[in-house]
This record gives structure tokens, C-alpha cells and sequence, in this order.
């Protein structure tokens, strides 16, 4: 059964009513309407044409105005309003798992280069983890190794260290912080990989085999490196 929409009251036939109620009606759409959409809420023989030009020629000039758009009408901010109505929202940026130790590796043996990356994970390191990384602006580089085909060598940058509250690389939390917080696997041959958050050892050591970071990706884990703030 077809809606059939109610009787309009007895004022609907003064002229100032029938502007308020078209106002109303363009202004709770949530799509622009027809002439004949607002007729059906008027008396017959009312001159929805002459309302709208009415109620155009009311918001002219006003922060919000009554534009046609193809036979259908809606209320639009004013154009000139526009570059002051921009909301900008920070998007939360998520960390693939690759891209999060991709990141660990680089923080805690840098300046090191893709394959010493790749020999620390046991994996394969993609390009786009390193594209990610660096869209992120926490990671550089740090100039070319002076051995067989010169490779890239990587290090972090100061958003880095903005990003988890560091004063400096020194200010990374050692492996022991690490496997207190559930963010490495506690076994005891774990504690080769932060052997430079230990005492400053620069060795490379693949430890894949024996333990990995923890825990799903996702937002929460840009907190991985971040240090509690001290007393």
C-alpha cells in the first residue's frame, strides 16, 4: 500500500507557512528534491516555483544557499566558504607485521642494508615495506656500503624517534623491555637480536628461526618502541 502524505493543516494555505514548510522540507532531505516532491506536501495549486525563487533570493549571499541541480533543489554551503569548511583528519597509520620488524631490524643495526635486512629475517624483504616505511617518513638513507656493488643503507629519521618518544637511539628499550612487554617471543636465544640495544654490538644475526615479534598488526603496535615516560 502506497504512503499517502497527510492532509497538509489549515495555515498551509498562507503564503509565509508554505515557504517555512518548502525550507524545512529542502533542508531535513537527505537528497536535493523536485518540484513535484514538495508539491505533494503543499495544497494543490500552490506556486512551488515562485517559493523557490523566493527562499533563492532570501539565502543569497548567506553561508548557505538554495541551488537547482538538474529540475532538483538543495541547500549548499556557499562556494567561497569552501576552503574554510576543509576538515582535515589524521588517518591512523597501520604497520603491516613485515613492515613493524622491517622497522625493529633498521632501528636497533642501522645503517644496514636490504640484505643484512632480509638475512636478520630469514625472509625476503618486498619493496613495498620499505615504500611503506618510508611514506611513513621513519626511515632514510644513510649513504651507500663501501663493499662489492655499494649497496643502500638504511637508518631512521627524526620522525622516528618523534613518533615513539625518543630523545635519541640510545633511548630504545633493550631486549629485556621487550620480552617484558609480550613484544618478543621469550625464549633465551632471542636475546641475540637486541644485542645492540645490550651493550652497542653492530652484529648482524639472523634470528628467524628462533624467535619472531608477536602480536597482530594494527594501529596499537606504533607503541612497539615507545618507552614509558620516566619518573
Amino acid at each position: 500500500m502506497t504512503d499517502v502524505p497527510p492532509l497538509p493543516p489549515p495555515e498551509a494555505t498562507d503564503e509565509t507557512f508554505q515557504r517555512r514548510l518548502v525550507e524545512a522540507l529542502l533542508f531535513a532531505s537527505p537528497q536535493p528534491l523536485t518540484v513535484a516532491d514538495l508539491a505533494t506536501r503543499l495544497p494543490p495549486g500552490a506556486d512551488v516555483g515562485g517559493l523557490l525563487t523566493e527562499i533563492q533570493a532570501r539565502h543569497a549571499g548567506g553561508g548557505v544557499i538554495l541551488v537547482g541541480l538538474g529540475g532538483r533543489w538543495a541547500f549548499r554551503t556557499a562556494p567561497d566558504l569552501a576552503p574554510h569548511l576543509r576538515l582535515v583528519t589524521p588517518e591512523p597509520r597501520r604497520l603491516s607485521r613485515a613492515a613493524l620488524e622491517t622497522l625493529a631490524v633498521i632501528a636497533y643495526h642501522q645503517p644496514v642494508t636490504r640484505a643484512e635486512i632480509e638475512e636478520i629475517r630469514g625472509v625476503a624483504l618486498s619493496k613495498g615495506t620499505l615504500d611503506q616505511l618510508l611514506e611513513a617518513g621513519w626511515i632514510r638513507p644513510r649513504g651507500r656500503r663501501q663493499t662489492a656493488g655499494r649497496p643502500l643503507t638504511w637508518g631512521t629519521t627524526e620522525g622516528f624517534l618523534d613518533q615513539f618518544g625518543l630523545a635519541d637511539l640510545e633511548d630504545l628499550p633493550g631486549v629485556e623491555e621487550l620480552k617484558a612487554a609480550g613484544l618478543l617471543d621469550a625464549r633465551p636465544a632471542l636475546a641475540a637480536y637486541g644485542a645492540r640495544a645490550r651493550d652497542g654490538d653492530d652484529a648482524l644475526e639472523d634470528v628467524e628461526d628462533e624467535g619472531t615479534l608477536t602480536g597482530q598488526p594494527g594501529a596499537e603496535q606504533l607503541d612497539l618502541l615507545r618507552r614509558e615516560p620516566r619518573d
